[in-house]
Formats: structure tokens, C-alpha cells, sequence
């Protein structure tokens, strides 16, 4: 293989002669042999790329870059962000804690591609772009990577998480107003309880949701706010007056999202609250997610021989060696996204307690686990909307022989004859294999038709049907 050599301010450094990437890049490369090459995500390189052209077109305005160089940074940047250079960017996410290696990584693509454009070869003459005095201008990697943190998780959030959301919302509030009046009976401790509605039981599922897009909502302020201008330790240095107003001006301009600078600069290297924050609304929801998948996978359970109250689509077949079987496999899939996420919340949590004295170290680790999190949430509710929820039925025969069946009726008759001769009405129907009708009865305590009158399971869902 051809190489060229490349010299960073520690010595030479041979560099395949065809990449974009210079020295120090390619000492990250040697150095960090952990995990999968290109772990990095791309969501960041591409995040980094917006505000190195917001940083470009700043610096001109503050009167410290030339408008050629500028040009060239922007035209570089847009090509990042549309994808043209994804294989320009090799390093993993275990690296140094504050993102250095990948800010120049991004800084000597930036530079290299502006050679190329220039009509010069790289690692030939001087470049037209110097990487850190030039592109890295008014910037540091510790103010650089949270900006990129944050644009990323932003932009992630509110194209994919939030709308993927809001339509499994929109189709559990429509499954809740579809099953208003089915009546089925109601579970506590697993265990028979009293009657609800199916249509109550998803009303549930639709609320967990929309509480849980509140709080990632809510968690957007936070994240809107950015590091550029901070620089080093948060005091600003080597950046001129108003840079950092400008720049996220700059990156609002660019995303299309009204993105401020930081409140506190030194809060916002040193400390990753805002994706500690937003990730706590990422496990709330994998929570709800979890709960509502069980359910859904416990009712459909059997279906003949289990619970089998409700229908869910079958959508290939379950097993390699009983014929006929189906199983719940988006189910599966969500509840095993959910303790993905959850896991990555332990991650984010102690990532963000590693901020020592002027700058946090676990970045990289931290946003990583920020945007898995949140595109595998955004992945597993269209595919459980699409494959499951939408195409629930309920199984009205089996609901209805289950609520027969039901012991814990005799509880509409609590107000009529008292709590414990309706206990002795259900374990004496429990012991004897009958029904609750004829005990009721048999012990004198009703006749039939004030059974038939008293004990009517419609009358027994509340309000709320």
C-alpha cells in the first residue's frame, strides 16, 4: 500500500497516501485498538461538521478568518454533512475522554479535502488550510465535542425519537377508543381482579407515552443550549467578543433549530447534565415501553391454552420445529430494546458523574449511548406500531369466557351483603368448581334475581368505559 508522511507536533507519522485523515487521526487509529473501527457515530461527525462551518463563518465576521478560507470550510462542511466523506472518519469511541482525536480527525479531512479542491495533492507543499490554526480557529475539542453532543441528540430527538412517539401515541389512543367497550376482566398481582374495559387498559398505555414525550420535551431546553465559545476550561480564551452568540446563531441558522449559546460555559464542558437529563426521559419511556409490550405479549399468550384475549398479527412463523406456531416477536424486540436502553442509562448516568474540576472525560462514551438510545427507541415503535399494535384485535369469545369465569365478581356484591359473605360466596365457588351464581344462591345470601341484577360486569368499569 502507498503511504505519504504526515507530521504532527510529536514527529512523523505515515498515513495511507489515498485518505483524507492526517497525523493525529492516524495515531488514534494505532493507538486505540478498542472495539469496532468507525464506532464513532456519524450523527456526531456530521453535527461537527455544521459547527465548524458556524465557527468559519463567525470567525470571518469577527474579522479574524479570510472570506476565502471560510468559503472552503463551508464547502468542505456541507460535503460532510451530506454524507460525501462518512468513510473519512475511522476512530472509535474509545479514545480520549474528551473527543480531541475526533475533533482533528474532523479538522485534517476539512483541511486535506480543501487541498484537493485547490487542485494540490495532499501531503504535498503548504496546506491552504492549516487543521488547527485555521479550522480549529476560536475553538478547543473540549467546547467542540459537547456542541456536536448536543446538535446530534437534538437533531435525533426531534427527525426520528419524538415522531416515531407520537404515532405509536396516536395509535394507542386510537386502540383505546376502538376497545371502549369491551369488557374483560382485570388483573392485579397477575391475579384475577375486577372488570376493566380493554379500551381502559390502553387508555393506560396512551397516557405512560404522552407523559414520557413530556419529559424528553421538556429536556430539549437544556439541550438547545451549546458549548461553543467556552474554548479550553469555559473562560472563552483564544475566541474573539460575541463568538459564541454568533456561532450558535450560525448552527440555528444551518439546523433549522434554535439552538443558544450555553447560560454557563463552565457547566456546560464540565458537567453532562443536559444528556443525563434527556436520557432519564429515554428510560422512563423505555419503561412504559417495557410494560406495555408485556401486557400486550401477555394477553396474547396461548393463544388456546394461555390467556389469549387479544389477537395480535402473526407475522412469520415462530418455531423450526412445531408447525403453526407464532410468537411475539416485536414484543421480544421492543422489551429487548428497552434493556438496551436502560443499560445505556447506567452508562450515561456514571458518565456524567466523571466531570472533574473544568471538563468532563466520558464524552464520546456518553454520546454514544445518547444516540443508540435514542434511535433504537425511534426504530422499535415504528416496527411495533407497524407489525403489532395497529393490527391488535380483541378476542371477544375468550374475553368473555374468562370474565364468566371470573371469581372476583362477587365483589359488585360487597355493598349488598357485606365483604365476608361475599368471601365465602367466592371460595366456596372456588372449592366446589361452581359458579358464583349458584353459591350466592345456595347459601341464601341472594336470590337470582337480585344476582342477575346486582352482579353485572358493564356496571363494574368505573366512569371511564
Amino acid at each position: 500500500m502507498d503511504y505519504r508522511i504526515e507530521k504532527d507536533t510529536i514527529g512523523e507519522v505515515k498515513v495511507l497516501k489515498h485518505v483524507l485523515w492526517g497525523p493525529q487521526t492516524q495515531r488514534s487509529i494505532n493507538n486505540f485498538k478498542i472495539g469496532k473501527p468507525s464506532s464513532m457515530p456519524i450523527e456526531i461527525i456530521h453535527a461537527f461538521a455544521i459547527l465548524k462551518k458556524a465557527a468559519a463563518f463567525a470567525n470571518f465576521d469577527l474579522g479574524v478568518l479570510t472570506k476565502s478560507k471560510k468559503e472552503l470550510i463551508s464547502k468542505v462542511c456541507d460535503e460532510i454533512v451530506n454524507g460525501d466523506h462518512d468513510d473519512q472518519f475511522p476512530l472509535v469511541i474509545w479514545q480520549t475522554g474528551s473527543g480531541t482525536q475526533t475533533n482533528m480527525n474532523i479538522n485534517e479531512v476539512i483541511s486535506n479535502r480543501a487541498h484537493q479542491i485547490e487542485g494540490k495533492i495532499i501531503g504535498e507543499g503548504n496546506k491552504i488550510l492549516a487543521p488547527n490554526d485555521d479550522v480549529n480557529m476560536s475553538q478547543s475539542s473540549n467546547d467542540t465535542f459537547p456542541t456536536a453532543m448536543h446538535i446530534a441528540t437534538y437533531k435525533k430527538l426531534i427527525t426520528h425519537t419524538i415522531p416515531n412517539l407520537e404515532r405509536f401515541k396516536t395509535t394507542l389512543l386510537e386502540k383505546s377508543l376502538e376497545f371502549e367497550a369491551v369488557i374483560k376482566i382485570g388483573r392485579t398481582h397477575l391475579m384475577d381482579a375486577t372488570p376493566v374495559t380493554l379500551g381502559q387498559e390502553f387508555s393506560g398505555y396512551h397516557s405512560q407515552i404522552d407523559h414520557g414525550l413530556q419529559s424528553l420535551n421538556n429536556s430539549l431546553s437544556h439541550l438547545s443550549e451549546l458549548a461553543l465559545g467556552a474554548t479550553a476550561v469555559g473562560t472563552g480564551i483564544n475566541s474573539p467578543k460575541n463568538y459564541d452568540t454568533l456561532s450558535a446563531e450560525y448552527i440555528s441558522k444551518f439546523t433549522g433549530i434554535e439552538f443558544i449559546s450555553a447560560k454557563n460555559k463552565f457547566e456546560s464542558i464540565a458537567s453532562h447534565d443536559a444528556l443525563v437529563e434527556t436520557h432519564g426521559a429515554l428510560k422512563l419511556i423505555a419503561n412504559s415501553l417495557n410494560k406495555i409490550a408485556n401486557d400486550i405479549r401477555m394477553m396474547a399468550s396461548g393463544p388456546r391454552s394461555g390467556i389469549g384475549e387479544i389477537i395480535i398479527p402473526a407475522n412469520e412463523p415462530g418455531s423450526s420445529i412445531m408447525p403453526g406456531k407464532v410468537n411475539p416477536t416485536q414484543a421480544e424486540a421492543i422489551t429487548m430494546v428497552c434493556a438496551q436502553v436502560m443499560g445505556n442509562d447506567v452508562a450515561v448516568t456514571i458518565g456524567g458523574t466523571q466531570g472533574h474540576y473544568e471538563l468532563n472525560v466520558f464524552k464520546p462514551m456518553m454520546a454514544a449511548n445518547v444516540i443508540q438510545s435514542a434511535q433504537l427507541i425511534g426504530d422499535a415503535c415504528i416496527s411495533f406500531d407497524l407489525h403489532c399494535a395497529s393490527g391488535i384485535e380483541p378476542n371477544h369469545t375468550r374475553i368473555n369466557e374468562l370474565l364468566n369465569n371470573s371469581l372476583m365478581l362477587v365483589t359488585a356484591l360487597n355493598t349488598k351483603i357485606g365483604y365476608y359473605k361475599a368471601a365465602e360466596i367466592a371460595n366456596t365457588a372456588h372449592e366446589n368448581g361452581t359458579t358464583l351464581k349458584e353459591e350466592a344462591v345456595r347459601l341464601g345470601y341472594v336470590t337470582e334475581e337480585q344476582y342477575d341484577e346486582w352482579v353485572k360486569p358493564e356496571d363494574m368499569t368505573g366512569s371511564m368505559k
